[in-house]
């Protein structure tokens, strides 16, 4: 995965931008905000990565926002298509995912395997994360899978998704998003608090705060 933690590219503000380095941006408009920005947003001592780096990804001003990245798989070697097809090989998925105080914006990481054809697989979802999750605070927290490679699996297609559940701006929040391979026997976690394999869920409805003033540019 390129890019996963928003490093690269236009940004810095909550000003949405129109490309992002290493995504095709799907629907709406990201921003990729600096942890110093302020204005409400996370900060670095807001829950996040303990090794973050200087932004994130935010959903914007759109109601729901997409990020897109293929990733083509290795060919050889010893995460290569021999042991994928054998069964061997697993993947671990990780996305730190939050939002808002105790609002319900959220985000959500999807990893789905794809074939030659572009056949779906096997799909990973991570997050969101709602606010009781979050005990009402800002910031963002690890979620993970684990599980096998698919044999056959010849691609993994992400999809970041940012959606926005009422206010004036979209408070999904995501960052260090990744996907490695690696050799010996696949397993799933679902580890509460740290990070969970689950499937695309609606944040729930709830009287969110007027953005008086706070909303600024990316993400």
């Amino acid at each position: 995965m390129r890019n996963g933690d928003a490093e690269e590219g236009p940004g810095g503000a909550d000003t949405p931008v129109t490309t992002v380095t290493g995504w095709k941006i799907t629907e709406g408009a990201p921003a990729l905000i600096r942890y110093d920005f302020g204005e409400g947003h996370p900060g670095p001592r807001d829950p996040g990565p303990a090794h973050r780096g200087i932004r994130f990804f935010s959903g914007g001003t759109s109601p729901r926002t997409t990020l897109l990245q293929d990733v083509t798989l290795p060919a050889e070697g010893a995460t290569g298509r021999t042991a994928v097809d054998a069964g061997g090989i697993r993947f671990r998925a990780t996305a730190w995912l939050g939002g808002f105080g105790d609002q319900e914006d959220g985000a959500r990481l999807s990893v789905e395997f794809r074939n030659d054809a572009g056949t779906p697989l096997a799909l990973a979802v991570l997050g969101p994360v709602t606010s009781v999750e979050r005990d009402g605070r800002t910031g963002t927290f690890e979620r993970s899978a684990e599980a096998a490679v698919p044999p056959g699996a010849r691609s993994a297609r992400l999809v970041l998704a940012l959606t926005q559940d009422g206010g004036d701006a979209n408070d999904g929040y995501a960052d260090a998003l990744s996907l490695t391979l690696q050799a010996g026997t696949a397993r799933t976690t679902d580890r509460p608090g740290r990070g969970r394999r689950t499937s695309a869920r609606r944040p729930r409805a709830r009287t969110r705060r007027p953005s008086a003033g706070l909303r600024e540019e990316s993400a």
